[in-house]
């Protein structure tokens, strides 16, 4: 008679609901094992939708739905469809922004004294804004981190990624842990309600005093941030502080959240 299967080799049992506390143990002590080893020090986190384009994408779209409304007529669902590419394209600005951020971040981290693997850009891996953030990262000659999770749309790792430091979570609450533990800045792009889960926790974390790090939060296209959250309501409704507007701060270009980024990073961890 064969010897059984150690529990730790019998798959059945690891992927069961009374092993569901392994696998969430595992999500957390695979990655620092290797981010030990790979001596990633600290990260600056992309934030934002995954639905946004390259510019080139989007605009090749627009040009595609502008042709069939010239063929076939205004017909209400083409015009729909030119409509959605239009504002495709102006969403793209944002892509183009979040790569030359991260490219420019990352020239910045590479020139420190003794950097090592210092302020990494990391991104939830996927694409859109995720994506061009791992794309400045790898077109700068660096190294970024991918937080993938587990999802049925949307998400599918992005080829920009550092394969040794790309991830694949199933656990979300694992996930947004290891974006916090590492992260000493935050660029928030629009997004939709991840981009929302993500920022409000990080700002709940920082406020609550339940992360002692003082990290800089840049909410990246005031059009977008000032239109959907009306952040001054929530002082005057007194359901937050006047001085909880100070954890972060809204930038519009890309030398602006740069500036703001690297001035606050040199003073807080490097001074």
């Amino acid at each position: 008679m064969a010897n059984p299967d150690k529990a730790y080799n019998n798959l059945d049992f690891l992927n069961s609901s009374d092993a569901r506390h392994i696998r969430v143990l595992c999500e957390f002590v695979e990655p620092k094992s290797r981010f030990r080893k790979l001596r990633v020090k600290d990260t600056i986190v992309f934030f934002g939708s995954a639905r946004t384009l390259p510019p080139e994408e989007a605009e090749k779209q627009r040009q595609a739905a502008e042709t069939e409304v010239e063929r076939s007529g205004p017909l209400p669902e083409l015009c729909v469809a030119l409509e959605r590419a239009e504002r495709a394209v102006k969403h793209a600005r944002y892509y183009g922004d979040a790569r030359e951020l991260a490219e420019r971040l990352t020239h910045w981290s590479s020139q420190l004294p003794k950097s090592g693997h210092r302020f990494m850009i990391c991104s939830g891996g996927g694409p859109g804004i995720m994506e061009a953030a791992n794309r400045g990262a790898h077109g700068a000659g660096g190294k970024s981190v991918s937080l993938n999770i587990s999802l049925p749309f949307e998400q599918a790792g992005n080829p920009y990624q550092t394969p040794e430091l790309a991830f694949e979570f199933h656990y979300f609450f694992v996930r947004k842990f290891w974006f916090v533990y590492l992260a000493k800045g935050f660029v928030v792009f629009p997004g939709g309600f991840g981009t929302m889960d993500e920022l409000f926790e990080v700002l709940t974390l920082i406020q609550t005093k339940k992360s002692a790090k003082r990290m800089p939060i840049v909410l990246y296209g005031k059009a977008y941030w000032e239109e959907v959250i009306n952040f001054q309501a929530l002082v005057e409704w007194g359901t937050i502080s006047a001085e909880d507007l100070d954890l972060f701060q809204l930038c519009d270009s890309v030398d602006e959240a740069f500036t703001c980024l690297t001035g606050q990073l040199s003073e807080l961890y490097l001074d």
